[in-house]
């Protein structure tokens, strides 16, 4: 059937914190919106749940560091309208080799921009951070306004704020079929639905939407494993205790980065998870372990083992995320090239996922 005779300004397909912000910023521009997810919501299935992220300033890509300027901004007015504390400042600590090229970059990057770091050299990360063992004369750059953001939190206070603004939110609503034109009309598994505009931010399912839209973007779709290890002392690891979020480098045998939040998520147990994954269907995304998986798993225990003496080198709870992935690690964000009024976004996850 068709919902009314409405035609709404924009219609966002995917409800991750993508397609949410797009609605919610639609909505207080005073646009007539709706948002469909496919899945009811809140739902574990794509790369927005969970309840922490690592936001951040450092990053190799000049770019990103300028960006993460407004967000900053942005975080902080929706913690201020919702009254909800959606951010946590912990510190992002950096560990690498002193020539590293990668860490020099990012100390370079944060210097141009005037963000509070700090380079920590290999006794004075010691000092600092006792409970971090040193394998390889790491050093350390601090990005003190690194953090911890709350990430289910911040999906719930972005679609009560939509729906506060006007805007609709309808979950349990998959998406059958777009039809082009002015104005566009999206058909669901109940209804139909027409707008001037459709915003597609539909993660790891955004090739399947476009595939009858005549293009596939290049987007590499993995399942991550997440992994939460206990603590030898509880609280060892913990915000309570001064322990920042980190990220590794240089690892022996990790040719991908290996990040950790402080615990808490779960009471005595840390999250520490490898920033790669394998190729996986988000429809799959819960089939059992590859072989593969289980390598992510054992280059993780090795290195819980070598550098955080005080956590278990196996992990209690494994969870999973998808990632999408663009060829170049950057988001794509862009217009149909021959359908004006239907715009992407894909391929957040290198920057994204756990790491923002």
């Amino acid at each position: 059937m068709t919902a009314g005779k409405e035609v709404y300004d924009a219609v966002v397909v995917g409800a991750g914190i993508q397609g949410c912000f797009t609605a919610y910023h639609l909505a207080k521009h005073r646009k007539s919106v709706l948002l469909l997810e496919q899945f009811f919501l809140p739902h574990s299935r794509g790369s927005s749940h969970g309840q922490s992220r690592i936001i951040r300033r450092a990053y190799i890509e000049d770019f990103y560091t300028q960006m993460m300027e407004e967000c900053y901004k942005l975080w902080a007015q929706l913690e201020q309208e919702s009254e909800t504390q959606l951010q946590r400042q912990t510190g992002l600590l950096i560990l690498g080799k002193k020539e590293d090229p990668e860490l020099k970059t990012i100390q370079v990057t944060l210097s141009r921009h005037g963000v509070d770091h700090q380079c920590l050299a290999s006794e004075e990360l010691k000092q600092r951070f006792p409970n971090i063992r040193l394998t390889r004369g790491e050093v350390g750059l601090l990005d003190k306004t690194g953090g911890v953001l709350y990430a289910d939190k911040a999906l719930r206070v972005l679609q009560e704020a939509i729906r506060r603004l006007g805007g609709i939110v309808r979950d349990g609503e998959k998406v059958t079929e777009i039809k082009p034109g002015l104005p566009v009309t999206v058909k669901t598994i109940s209804r139909s639905y027409q707008a001037k505009s459709l915003i597609i931010t539909a993660g790891p399912w955004t090739n399947r939407l476009l595939h009858p839209l005549g293009i596939q973007l290049p987007l590499q779709t993995l399942r991550i494993n997440v992994c939460y290890w206990p603590e030898k002392a509880l609280g060892s690891y913990s915000v309570s205790h001064a322990f920042p979020c980190f990220l590794s480098l240089d690892s022996s045998d990790a040719p991908h980065h290996i990040y950790g939040l402080p615990s808490g998520e779960y009471p005595g147990l840390m999250k520490i998870s490898y920033h790669h994954g394998n190729n996986a269907d988000p429809e799959e995304r819960d089939c059992p372990a590859a072989f593969s998986d289980i390598q992510d798993v054992q280059i993780l225990s090795r290195f819980v083992r070598d550098h955080l003496p005080d956590l278990e080198p196996e992990p209690a709870i494994m969870e999973h995320c998808m990632y999408t992935n663009s060829p170049d690690g950057n988001f794509i964000l862009d217009r149909h090239p021959k359908y004006n009024n239907i715009i992407i976004g894909a391929g957040f996850s290198e920057g994204q996922s756990d790491i923002l």
